[in-house]
């Protein structure tokens, strides 16, 4: 008598594991990079540190794969397809931490949130199994966007130069700063009086470095390239495209002079990640809480893939399997924060990969998470990918993150505005409450210091009124079917 597998757990020859497990990373790759580059260079951190960051990340996405798909104990693990991935939704909060601390402490505020939230998420992983009702599609949708929204601005200034910093609108006269360099040193002799605290130069020459020609080309012709492989390419080589499109970018930028590689020929070959290589954790209790209600957006987007994912697979989903799979988002969060990387989540790409090939072997993403742990002990993949000229991966960028607000608006197009058109006003309330800290950023100048890492995320802001909005209109009728759908819906993280 023998017992039939179930194709979740069906165990494939070794070669065809690999294979399946190399596309699936292929599919996530240029995203999981993406955020340790955007946080790295928000925190001005060094091309060496940046690169341990890429490093660590890609260490911590197998790692946690690894937990999520195989298991570990009862606890942790929904054992189905699943590869982890950091989330965009961590990257505005995270981002506006580094422009007020840049550096290494701005980094030890991040990690600090980042654990405190992972312990949280871990504690409340079940009680968030039971919240799926206070996010149907308006609500979730409706943040999905705002997150797409506020990370096109990373995209764009990829491509023509940061708003602040070397590549600037504008930069100081070089007289008026040897006049202040000058009236420091009078000052210090005692010559003149004291100068006053922190006093600059306002930038009011034209940077010439700012939105080149040759950078807008090469990011035009990345989009290019993305677009014609999405187009008529077919199968596999149409999921990567973003990736090929970054790979061709960065050949072109090699042949121009613009992409060198002396920092990838510095770089080990091999090298272990290390729990706190870069920075120290440190606890603030309102970055953390931040944090915490970041990873619950998260979470309940969790819920929608799992429920998804299990409809796709023909996995009956209870709520033991859901709230251990919640809570390894939790763990995996928790961990990131320990080896300096990030919030973790399952990529939503990789589950709509599931359904396009049809292969629903978990263990198919277990191989995917031994290759990822691989990428991270590999020093100078993550040194050739951090040696990627901005402006390359503006083009890319630009696709990514717009793919992720359109997500976000194919989710609103399934929601019923006829017969309840008091949806019509929890999108738009909610994401013009989004895009206060985006076009007004110095709103919140007169409120308490405090509360400023709280509100200055257009991300947490949507969340919030969105989720009110939703109920003052709605209450909180469950509608697990109509999360299942919008998860489907969802091909872009």
């Amino acid at each position: 008598m023998t017992t039939s597998v179930h194709p979740v757990d069906e165990r494939l020859p070794a070669g065809k594991l690999t294979a399946l497990g190399l596309q699936h990373v292929l599919v996530m790759y240029a995203g999981a990079v993406a955020v340790p580059l955007i946080v790295g260079r928000a925190l001005k951190l060094s091309p060496e540190q940046v690169a341990m960051l890429i490093s660590a990340d890609l260490f911590c996405c197998g790692l946690v794969t690894l937990i999520q798909s195989l298991g570990a104990t009862q606890w942790f693990g929904i054992k189905l397809p699943v590869m982890m991935g950091v989330t965009f939704a961590s990257v505005a909060p995270m981002v506006a931490m580094a422009n007020s601390n840049p550096s290494v402490e701005g980094a030890g505020l991040i990690f600090g949130s980042i654990i405190g939230a992972g312990v949280v998420s871990i504690l409340i992983a079940p009680i968030v199994s039971r919240m799926l009702r206070f996010f149907p599609p308006v609500v979730t949708g409706t943040i999905i966007a705002v997150i797409g929204i506020s990370l096109m601005r990373v995209g764009i200034n990829w491509i023509f130069g940061n708003p602040f910093g070397p590549t600037a609108p504008s930069i100081p006269s070089p007289e008026h700063l040897a006049w202040l360099e000058a009236a420091k040193q009078a000052s210090a002799s005692g010559a003149v009086p004291p100068l006053p605290q922190n006093l600059n130069i306002v930038g009011t020459v034209p940077n010439p470095k700012y939105a080149q020609l040759p950078h807008i080309g090469i990011a035009a012709i990345v989009l290019a390239a993305i677009l014609l492989i999405a187009k008529y390419a077919r199968g596999f080589v149409a999921n990567i495209s973003v990736l090929l499109g970054i790979v061709i970018g960065g050949v072109i930028a090699t042949a121009a002079g613009l992409m060198t590689f002396e920092k990838v020929a510095k770089a080990h070959w091999f090298d272990i990640v290390l729990p706190f290589e870069i920075a120290a954790p440190v606890f603030d209790p309102i970055l953390i809480l931040t944090m915490s209600l970041v990873m619950v957006v998260v979470m309940i987007e969790s819920t929608g893939m799992f429920l998804a994912l299990g409809d796709l697979t023909g996995k009956k989903i209870d709520q033991k399997m859901l709230t251990a799979g919640l809570r390894t988002d939790g763990l995996g969060t928790l961990i990131g924060g320990i080896f300096n990387t990030f919030p973790y989540t399952s990529f939503s790409q990789n589950v709509g990969l599931v359904g396009v090939t049809g292969v629903k072997s978990r263990f198919v993403c277990v191989a995917g998470g031994v290759i990822l742990i691989v990428l991270g002990l590999l020093p100078k993949m993550a040194a050739l990918v951090e040696s990627l000229p901005t402006f390359v991966l503006g083009g890319a960028g630009l696709v990514m993150f717009g793919m992720v607000a359109a997500t976000g608006i194919r989710i609103l197009a399934s929601v019923d505005y006829k017969s309840n058109r008091n949806n019509l006003f929890i999108v738009a309330i909610s994401i013009g409450v989004g895009m206060i800290p985006l076009i007004a950023p110095n709103f919140k100048q007169w409120m308490p210091h405090a509360i400023h890492p709280l509100i200055e995320s257009g991300i947490l802001l949507a969340s919030i009124s969105a989720v009110a909005l939703n109920l003052y209109f709605n209450g909180g009728r469950s509608d697990a079917s109509a999360a299942i759908e919008a998860a489907k819906h969802a091909d872009a993280h």
